[in-house]
């Protein structure tokens, strides 16, 4: 018998798990500021790298343990699992394309999934701790890249962030035709409420309508660089 305890949304862990997902980019930040170190900053990167690889692993053994030997049920196809490659191979290359799609995937994607968790175990079961480890990790790794190098999207960032979204949805889609499995979501919504919840139940809808809210989040995640620009070059008319 399962006496993990039931996950409360907006409880006191999970209010605890937001809070830190916003204060440590800036915290971790705030180190590399003041000791103006790149050793020290490289420490960072490997560390939030190693705890999402780590957390990844051990979640794999964990599931293994509780008779989960699926590989079906086992595929790295959740958003978050490519998330987590795209972010870690932002930290570790510098690169601008990879940390747009680490930008839009990791604050659009797994954000909601941090807010509307589809999670049924409470603190300290190992899944909730794994679960937050992995989404969080990611945004984290975005803030902090975003905060140290001043990396920021640029319009093109949301056509080419479409495009591998598209390529995202394309291989998921087959996967789970294949499997039965619903990564991404997509066979039908999630079990907890999210945003999802407000979409159509005729599933061909749905995915066009999953589409549509995808749009919505890369436009609104777009909007504050969009008035930045904006007022800058109206201060240089002047």
């Amino acid at each position: 018998m399962n006496q993990a305890p039931q996950f409360q949304a907006y409880g006191l862990p999970h209010l605890t798990v937001i809070l830190l997902t916003i204060v440590l980019p800036f915290a971790l930040a705030a180190i590399v500021w003041r000791t103006k170190s790149q050793r020290t900053e490289k420490a960072i990167l490997t560390a939030l790298s190693a705890v999402l690889v780590l957390n990844y692993v051990i979640y794999l053994i964990f599931i293994r343990s509780r008779g989960v030997v699926a590989w079906q049920q086992m595929l790295p196809m959740q958003m978050c699992d490519w998330g987590m490659v795209v972010v870690i191979a932002a930290m570790w290359t510098g690169n601008q394309r990879w940390f747009e799609v680490a930008y839009f995937w990791g604050i659009g994607g797994t954000l909601q999934a941090v807010l509307t968790p589809n999670l049924r175990f409470a603190f300290p079961d190992w899944r909730f701790i794994s679960f937050f480890t992995s989404h969080c990790g990611i945004i984290i790794g975005v803030g902090f890249l975003m905060l140290t190098r001043c990396y920021r999207p640029y319009p093109m960032s949301m056509v080419r962030v479409w495009l591998w979204s598209e390529f995202y949805f394309v291989v998921t889609l087959a996967v789970d035709e294949i499997t039965g499995v619903n990564y991404g979501f997509l066979l039908h919504k999630p079990e907890a409420f999210s945003i999802l919840s407000f979409l159509s139940d005729y599933r061909p809808l749905y995915l066009l309508e999953m589409h549509g809210v995808a749009l919505l989040f890369f436009l609104v995640l777009y909007s504050p660089f969009a008035v930045f620009d904006l007022v800058a070059n109206l201060r240089t008319r002047e």
